[in-house]
């Protein structure tokens, strides 16, 4: 939420709490993000799914009385005797932030690799059996510290879900308390666990969960994926009742004049009062909806200018971008701004290559913290400097592999003309059904680097 004035400040952040929303923590050093995936239904591993994050979010959520406390003007809360604030995190929290996401197996549409704690459900019978637990991953680096990079997380173990949950929850509470008590302290450059895990190796970090547990681990389970995509458009959620994904250009819910998006959703969701979610796309999903108002909700939806998946182009579904300028004060270089530029290029060049109907990621990010979760898209613009920007070819549309940079400081105005020649010789030289992060990995690296 941008643009919020000083002076209202204390209003806001009462009306969200009395909401039951809370910013604790929003960029603190302990459990940060827990996401699981936004697609609704009615089968029960969604259900389970859901209570297992809201159960793991609970636990490693901070605990302090502070945050109230500075907002009440109140005395500090008496604990009960042997009651610790933060029985988690004590006094020093963690080295850094621990963002965790759960995921269905096949359904990568919230980049589990991407995050310093991943679970992956394997679903039997419509039940959630146990989940396969992802370790080490995080997008951030330094482009100018060679030392920092991106990683992918990586297998772990196979955590069967009891009645109680205890067990999963107990495995991620033991690989909290590592990161916690040997994470890097000394320079917040290195603090994310991927450090840790590369630094002392994943067969140490797998011993030391054990003596935590007191119990040996399974070992990971193969895991298989069927799409990265994002749940756009319609789909059957129960018997009479439907969702709609829908896109939001670079995750912006504002009113413009081709576009009344803003208003629109709201008109929807006064008239309709549909259940919305966040994607982790930076997508909505409305739910609920039932037969009878799906045309209704379109036709009002168009009325505004709000395009409905279905009439956007395939590569346009797949961009993300982070907000870079004027909001971000890590900024290099535009890209929320900036990538609606880039997109009608990119469309007309994927239509004349015979483009259209692959799945080719593009993301941008106004610098190297990688908020848009650029290194694992097929086609990454990263800001260096302004109008300027490094391009990374090769990751996967699936979320389950980085990229790697192809050139270096390229000027905005030359970004398409840079990817095109590698686009023309992909269609040339792919073997059958392979995408282009496929290739662009197996021909080490196409031939262009450059």
């Amino acid at each position: 939420m941008h643009g919020i004035l000083k002076g209202d400040l204390k209003t806001t952040i009462k009306t969200l709490n009395e909401a039951l929303v809370t910013t604790l923590g929003a960029c603190g050093d302990s459990g940060r993000n827990t996401i699981c995936c936004a697609e609704p239904g009615d089968e029960p591993f969604r259900a389970e799914m859901r209570h297992d994050v809201l159960a793991l979010a609970d636990r490693l959520s901070a605990k302090t009385n502070a945050y109230h406390e500075i907002w009440v003007d109140g005395e500090p809360i008496q604990l009960t005797e042997g009651e610790t604030e933060e029985p988690l995190y004590g006094e020093v929290y963690l080295p850094r932030k621990f963002k965790v996401a759960i995921v269905p197996e096949g359904d990568n549409c919230l980049d589990v690799y991407d995050n310093d704690l991943g679970l992956v459900a394997h679903i039997h019978d419509g039940h959630v059996e146990g989940y396969t637990v992802l370790v080490g991953g995080g997008m951030g680096r330094m482009a100018l510290d060679q030392d920092t990079y991106p990683r992918i997380a990586s297998p772990l173990c196979y955590v069967a879900r009891d009645e109680a949950v205890g067990t999963i929850l107990d495995t991620c509470v033991a690989i909290v308390t590592i990161e916690r008590d040997f994470g890097d302290r000394t320079n917040r450059r290195f603090g994310r666990m991927k450090y840790l895990i590369d630094k002392r190796g994943l067969a140490w970090f797998r011993e030391e969960v054990q003596a935590r547990l007191g119990r040996r681990l399974e070992p990971p389970r193969q895991l298989e994926w069927s799409n990265g995509n994002d749940h756009l458009g319609w789909h059957r959620e129960r018997d009479g009742i439907s969702y709609l994904g829908l896109f939001i250009p670079y995750g912006r819910i504002k009113d413009s004049e081709t576009m009344r998006l803003k208003s629109a959703l709201r008109d929807v969701v006064q008239a309709f009062q549909p259940t919305i979610r966040f994607t982790s796309q930076q997508n909505v999903i409305l739910s609920g909806i039932t037969d009878e108002n799906r045309l209704a909700i379109e036709e009002r939806l168009r009325a505004a200018g709000v395009p409905l998946p279905e009439e956007l182009s395939k590569v346009r579904q797949n961009t993300m971008a982070c907000v870079s300028l004027p909001t971000c004060g890590l900024a290099l270089a535009e890209s929320e701004r900036a990538l609606p530029e880039l997109m009608p290029q990119f469309e007309q060049l994927f239509d004349e290559l015979g483009l259209a109907d692959e799945d080719i990621t593009i993301r941008m990010t106004g610098c190297s913290n990688g908020c848009a979760r650029p290194y694992n898209a097929n086609i990454a613009f990263i800001g260096r400097a302004p109008g300027k920007y490094d391009i990374f070819l090769g990751g996967s549309a699936r979320g389950t592999a980085l990229n790697e940079r192809f050139q270096e400081t390229v000027p905005f105005e030359q970004l398409v003309h840079a990817v095109r020649p590698v686009l023309e010789t992909f269609i040339r030289e792919r073997e059958a059904v392979e995408d282009f992060g496929t290739y662009w990995r197996r021909t080490g690296s196409g031939g262009h680097r450059g």
